[in-house]
């Protein structure tokens, strides 16, 4: 988690909303992501898409099963359901967010009972403080 705090970092610094994803399997970091809306001009680039997309290219296939991805906050409704669709077996986010997000705000992706993939989420709320805290400085700043 300590890695996507620290990218989310890097997205703040290009005036991205700070949010970081890594994906992890067997134990070591295959993918990361921040992200990259506002540098880009796209809407759909945020850290999880990012890091599903370079995981899949470097594993070379379009599942990953047996990974884990670490967001450092509660993925969105599009980037719960990409996890989903990628087959992700669990996902770890710091900080909730009650206005967007996907898995224990409003969408509630994975309640459906016809939902195809259902990943394990845990929150890590030992990092979520740091998440937040992130977050609120960078709306603070760009709101003056």
């Amino acid at each position: 988690m300590t890695q996507a705090l620290n990218l989310a970092k890097r997205a703040a610094a290009h005036d991205d909303v700070p949010i970081g994803a890594v994906i992890v399997r067997d134990g070591r970091i295959i993918a990361r992501g921040e992200n990259r809306v506002q540098l880009k001009k796209n809407p759909t680039l945020h850290a999880e898409i990012i890091a599903i997309e370079r995981a899949c290219r470097k594993l070379q296939q379009k599942f990953l099963d047996g990974c884990d991805i670490y967001v450092s906050l509660e993925p969105c409704a599009m980037c719960a359901t990409a996890i989903s669709f990628a087959r992700i077996k669990n996902i770890y986010f710091a900080a909730s967010d009650p206005k967007g997000g996907g898995i224990t705000a409003n969408a509630r992706v994975f309640e459906t009972d016809k939902h195809l993939w259902k990943p394990n989420v845990v929150q890590m709320p030992e990092f979520a403080d740091a998440s937040a805290e992130m977050l609120r400085a960078f709306f603070v700043a760009r709101r003056k």
